[in-house]
């Protein structure tokens, strides 16, 4: 007999203690392909809603009227350049109608914003951006409208300057701050250096976000809309906020000292974006977002689950093969998998309820043939369904769910170690080992030569 035995055959409990720990240690891998599946999933769906949306408006950001004037610098008298003038009053008032659409299983939140956008311009300083007024084209002023997917504008707009109608033009003469808009002819007489008002309606379509620039040395943005779902953006928290049952009511109301920009530069000016704020509408629920949270407890759903199987082998004194710990494994990532292929169906409540049920009697119906007791099958499905329930009241938790997970895991441990509190270790490891040599000597006498009889002897 060879006296050398390997380490696990040494040490029955602790050899099956390691084959555990490596198989949870492997289950990071189908755990790893999972959330894989659920990032791809949501990549497929922010493309195809990125697609809807531009046909419907895509995000929108509303930029001006802006003020350009043409002149010619006295050092370069062959170019023209532009120089930018921001209102003194700015003033939007809209009402935002949701609309949600369904394509296939993507679902995308368009919108219908119908606003009516007023302010003055004083008439331009100049000379304050060290421009003589004599080199100024007068005439070849006009205002900037930005809008960046011109497809959403779905009215024809009566753009008014001091009461008198102006005509538009679509796409604008540069890019120096406005890419994609409207330009609004308007020529300046310097002698008579009159206010500028302006006042027009807008109707925009456009996909979960409607975003302004604070342009005015006094902004004032007011918006209400029947949306229950809406986070504001920007680095400007609405004034008044109004978050009612039945929609939202917010007021913004910037000066400009407020922001980072001047009201008047020569060129180009990439600051004007940072300053942007708004409101994005959404979708109550995410169901990616949520079974990605799931999938973070996965390990620990292995783990628990592991430890109550082994309880069972230690404490009832039946032996689980690693097989069957890994079959039961598989069946909880599977779980994963169930939830994000149904959320993308019939909505994340449903497809949690369908799918932990699905896993729960799976797993219960094979712990009935590997315990033979009805106490110890009807346990591990209570267990599990514990186990279920209380991820679930986790993920609807925000504030509250690292609070909740800790204590899930302090009450587990705790059960853990109450449970093996009279468990002495090193005797269930001598237990182990007379077992193996118990076992060993019965192969032994097993592989000894069959006896036989023959018609002349009795036994050979």
């Amino acid at each position: 007999m060879d006296t050398k035995k390997s380490f696990l055959k040494q040490n029955t409990i602790t050899g099956k203690t390691i084959v555990i720990g490596v198989l949870t240690l492997l289950m990071l891998i189908p755990i790893s392909m999972v959330k894989t599946l659920i990032t791809e999933r949501q990549g497929n769906k922010d493309a195809e809603q990125t697609e809807m949306g531009w046909l419907w408006g895509g995000r929108q950001t509303v930029t001006g009227p802006v003020m350009a004037v043409r002149y010619i610098p006295a050092d370069a008298p062959k170019e023209v350049r532009t120089a930018y003038f921001l209102p003194d009053e700015y003033a939007v008032g809209g009402n935002v109608k949701p609309e949600e659409r369904t394509r296939g299983i993507q679902k995308i939140l368009n919108y219908q914003a119908e606003m009516n956008i007023s302010g003055q311009f004083g008439f331009p300083d100049v000379e304050a951006l060290g421009i003589n007024p004599s080199q100024v084209l007068w005439n070849e002023s006009y205002l900037m409208l930005g809008i960046p997917n011109l497809q959403g504008i779905k009215n024809k707009i009566d753009f008014k300057v001091n009461g008198q109608s102006l005509e538009i033009e679509p796409s604008v003469p540069h890019n120096d701050i406005i890419s994609s808009g409207l330009t609004i002819r308007m020529a300046l007489n310097p002698e008579q250096k009159e206010v500028a008002k302006y006042n027009f309606d807008l109707v925009l379509n456009g996909t979960e976000g409607l975003y302004f620039l604070p342009i005015g040395k006094q902004t004032n943005i007011h918006l209400t809309s029947t949306w229950k779902s809406v986070e504001y953006i920007g680095n400007f928290v609405p004034a008044e906020k109004a978050d009612v049952s039945a929609g939202i009511d917010a007021r913004w109301d910037i000066y400009d000292y407020n922001r980072n920009f001047t009201q008047m530069w020569k060129g180009k000016n990439e600051g004007l974006e940072q300053s942007k704020l708004g409101i994005d509408l959404e979708l109550p629920v995410n169901h990616y977002e949520k079974t990605l949270r799931a999938v973070k407890y996965a390990i620990m759903f292995i783990v628990l689950t592991f430890l109550v199987f082994f309880l069972v082998e230690l404490l009832g004194k039946k032996r689980i093969h690693a097989v069957q710990y890994l079959l039961v494994s598989l069946a909880l990532i599977l779980f994963y998998t169930l939830l994000l292929a149904f959320s993308e169906h019939i909505g994340f409540d449903w497809s949690y309820l369908i799918s932990a049920l699905a896993i729960v009697l799976l797993i219960t119906a094979y712990s009935h043939s590997i315990f033979k007791q009805k106490k110890q099958t009807i346990f591990m499905g209570i267990f599990l369904t514990v186990l279920y329930v209380y991820l679930y009241v986790v993920l609807q938790q925000e504030n509250m769910a690292l609070l909740f997970g800790a204590i899930g895991l302090f009450i587990a441990l705790a059960a853990v170690m109450y449970a093996l509190r009279k468990v002495d270790w090193y005797k269930e490891d001598e237990k182990g080992d007379a077992a193996k040599e118990s076992g060993m000597a019965e192969i032994k006498t097993d592989d000894a030569p069959p006896a036989y009889k023959t018609e002349n002897d009795n036994v050979i």
